[in-house]
């Protein structure tokens, strides 16, 4: 009898332990009605050219208890690019830049979540115009959740920067003309599931 109840108090350990583990990492899913990705290029070294995509969205597994345990996983809609110039637009989906009919997105998936200097660091593989490279964003957040008619936000911003040489992006247009360097800043807004 004694030996069935030590059985069953390690199946116990063990089923909250289980439990407990599984609490620690919450899913997020990222809004695209209230999440955006901006950027910048230096145009014949004089000036810089923002521009902005929309329609992003994805998934955050958010470990609070160890970071390094966590994942995102982000699609961004290059169709949605916008500098606010038509003609520009028009040519940053052709095949000399994104190439929107061919490769209508562009994609990351973290390969690393981690603390560096008390800030959060991601690493990850971006996928442009069908070549991926690793790039790596300084985090600021995530913020305190909030709620909000029964629904629980939170959000975060990640800066970093590429250069266009290393994805073959753009080849046609070498610098002083445009920029090697495109500066990005990704805001999102994240609700958890």
């Amino acid at each position: 009898m004694k030996a069935i109840r030590h059985i069953f108090a390690a199946i116990t350990a063990i089923f909250l332990l289980t439990l407990s583990s599984a609490a620690q990492t919450s899913t997020w899913k990222i809004d695209p009605n209230h999440s955006s990705v901006q950027f910048v290029i230096r145009h014949m070294g004089v000036s810089n050219v923002h521009g902005t995509f929309g329609n992003v969205t994805g998934t955050i597994n958010w470990n609070e208890k160890d970071v390094n345990k966590s994942s995102v996983d982000a699609v961004i809609d290059a169709t949605t690019v916008n500098t606010t110039v038509e003609q520009r637009d028009k040519h940053l989906k052709s095949p000399d830049f994104f190439d929107v009919a061919k490769y209508p997105t562009l994609t990351f998936k973290s390969t690393a979540v981690k603390k560096v200097n008390g800030k959060l660091q991601l690493v990850g593989d971006l996928t442009l115009a069908g070549v991926t490279k690793s790039v790596t964003f300084d985090v600021e957040g995530p913020s305190a959740p909030q709620t909000m008619k029964g629904k629980t936000i939170s959000g975060f911003s990640a800066h970093g920067t590429l250069k266009r040489s290393e994805f073959n992006f753009g080849p046609k247009f070498a610098p002083p003309m445009l920029g090697d360097e495109i500066k990005f800043t990704i805001d999102l807004e994240i609700d958890k599931q």
